[in-house]
């Protein structure tokens, strides 16, 4: 059902965070940063102990009643093999013809052992097929390494972001010692998004495994590993794609030196049947600006002509992680909020591979999904969710997210929320140009570059939500009309907003009039929501808004939900009795 819709003028908020599977990269470190770990053991006599103590500020959010218990939506649930056809409420627009397909984490245990993190589930690959006015759906868990070697043993045997792998409890008291020196195995439970590389499909995380896989039968083909083809350590589950189907990504890598964050280029077809990412290049490092401690990030943004990065004072200490398992601790143990930094804006010709020279600057904030990016004027235009306190690792622990009454309350209180920024940064600043003075042209933009005595820009953003937004818990996941749209000026954005620790409805912003619409039916939980245009449709928001949207209510069904993406109107739902977990990304493959 759509609920309402409102409109009025920007006001600044604090934003309420959903990290979703950010943090996972800090299990994709090289083996020359794992190998540091000798060289520890034999200079450090005695690795200190340190825990970083946090002191977070609680922002209280008006609640008229106690939030309703998620447990249901964060536990273990079977695949589903064979395909289940869904009931069709209202009607699905003939038109479209396709595959949704998602990923997240559905498995949470194995054996007496446990995930202590949302993140480290086990990925559960869904698909909702599309045809003709119909919709079947099946699910398959990712047959991973990780997933077997656990499978087999019946215990947790890979590390993952949250949870450490305990020895082997058959091995006697020095054994068990001894294994907290081996080299930790990197997990290759990729989780986090489907992605595409030369027209194949591919499952991702952060570390330096993707597995490949058949989008039809949801099997798992290849495993592939970056550092095979370019000297990264991983690459992010967001890249982004040229219209001839070229890829961009960004993925850290780690050495004595320091650590460099690298743009990747992947040409967009093949020259072999056989080829994966064959042809990857590396085409511009970027010097962390702290060498041991470098940025996390999960996502960047692209122009036509732009790579930018966004260097946030979230760090990953690479001494804490390279020891964690000697210290009896998961790799999120070494990733930590430092506000005392600023943000930073890095921008890269695409062409060239040129770093420009220009350095922006912000207040510290933290950035998990960028909307969209634009050049206009001689600027890059950048929108982002964005909040200011990024201390909420612990908040999605699963022992969090499945509490219930006023210490569920408590959890969700504790947390900032997200709301949509916009920077505009100056591409071709004058060495010249006066200092305090701002230096953007653009006269729909409230956002500022002023040029600092230190010959800095500082940036300050424009809000772009709508008051209304607060209400609905802020928003993230943000999803556009990529196809036409990235990279250009454009007009609507889709997203979640969370007025729960995952989604509880689908919203529709207007960045030019700073208007919104809504979806919301109580008791229901939205994903990610995924835009599909009409076939031949010129105009940005003609097409489609689709959700897979799931309750913890036993007595109804989960479903997935068509929206008219003009009106936010509800064009049809698919039932289907199967239980499923709230997950994370996917996308949307026409057939």
């Amino acid at each position: 059902m759509r609920i309402w819709e409102s409109g009025s003028a920007a006001a600044e908020l604090n934003t309420k965070m959903f990290p979703e599977l950010f943090l996972r990269s800090v299990s994709s470190f090289s083996t020359i940063a794992v190998d540091f770990l000798s060289m520890i053991l034999r200079r450090i006599p005695v690795l200190k102990k340190y825990m970083e103590q946090t002191h977070q500020k609680t922002v209280i959010f008006s609640q008229g009643k106690t939030l309703p218990c998620i447990a249901p939506l964060l536990t273990t649930v079977e695949e589903t093999l064979q395909v289940v056809s869904a009931r069709v409420q209202g009607h699905f627009p003939e038109w479209l013809n396709g595959c949704l397909l998602r990923v997240g984490p559905g498995k949470f245990e194995f054996g007496k052992d446990k995930y202590n993190h949302w993140f480290d589930g086990m990925a559960l690959l869904h698909q909702f097929k599309m045809e003709k006015g119909t919709v079947t759906y099946r699910s398959k868990f990712l047959q991973s390494d990780a997933y077997k070697a656990n499978s087999d043993r019946d215990r947790i045997v890979i590390s993952e972001f949250g949870t450490l792998a305990l020895p082997d409890p058959c091995k006697n008291v020095f054994e068990r010692f001894m294994s907290k020196f081996e080299k930790p195995a990197i997990t290759d439970n990729t989780n986090v998004n489907f992605v595409q590389y030369k027209g194949d499909y591919y499952l991702s995380t952060e570390t330096n495994f993707m597995n490949k896989v058949d989008i039809e039968t949801l099997e798992k083909t290849e495993k592939v590993n970056w550092r095979k083809f370019i000297a990264v350590n991983g690459a992010t589950a967001h890249p982004h794609y040229d219209p001839d189907g070229t890829t961009y990504n960004m993925g850290n890598s780690y050495g004595k030196h320091g650590s460099c964050y690298n743009v990747i280029r992947v040409p967009p077809e093949k020259s072999d049947l056989g080829e994966t990412i064959h042809g990857a290049q590396v085409i511009c490092s970027i010097a962390s600006e702290e060498g041991m401690r470098p940025s996390y990030y999960h996502s960047f943004g692209m122009t036509r002509n732009y790579i930018i990065f966004i260097e946030q004072p979230l760090k990953m200490n690479l001494w804490r992680i390279i020891s964690s398992k000697i210290r009896g601790k998961p790799f999120s143990d070494g990733i930590s909020w430092e506000p005392q930094y600023n943000t930073r804006f890095h921008v890269v010709d695409k062409h060239t591979g040129q770093l420009l020279p220009g350095m922006y600057v912000s207040k510290p904030f933290i950035t998990f999904h960028q909307i969209n990016a634009f050049e206009d004027q001689g600027c890059v235009v950048i929108d982002l969710c964005c909040q200011d306190d990024g201390r909420i690792l612990e908040v999605y622990q699963l022992q969090n997210l499945r509490k219930t009454g006023k210490e569920l309350d408590q959890v969700y209180n504790s947390i900032a929320r997200f709301s949509p920024r916009r920077f505009v940064l100056p591409l071709h600043v004058n060495l010249n140009a006066p200092e305090g003075e701002n230096l953007s042209p653009l006269p729909y933009s409230s956002a500022s570059a002023v040029k600092q005595v230190d010959g800095k820009i500082w940036c300050s953003y424009e809000n772009l939500c709508p008051e209304a937004l607060e209400e609905e818990g802020g928003i993230e996941f943000p999803q556009i009309n990529y196809g036409q749209f990235s990279g250009k000026k454009y007009q609507f954005f889709y997203g979640c907003g969370f007025r729960h620790l995952v989604g509880d409805s689908l919203i529709k912003v207007d960045v030019v009039n700073k208007t919104l619409m809504v979806w919301r039916e109580d008791g229901f939980y939205p994903s990610e929501p995924v835009f599909v245009p009409v076939p031949g449709a010129n105009k940005e928001d003609d097409g489609v808004i689709l959700s897979v949207v799931i309750t913890p209510n036993q007595n109804e069904r989960n479903f997935l939900l068509v929206l008219d993406a003009k009106n936010f109107e509800e064009l049809g739902r698919a039932e289907v009795p199967v239980q499923m977990p709230y997950g994370f990304h996917g996308t949307f493959v026409t057939i």
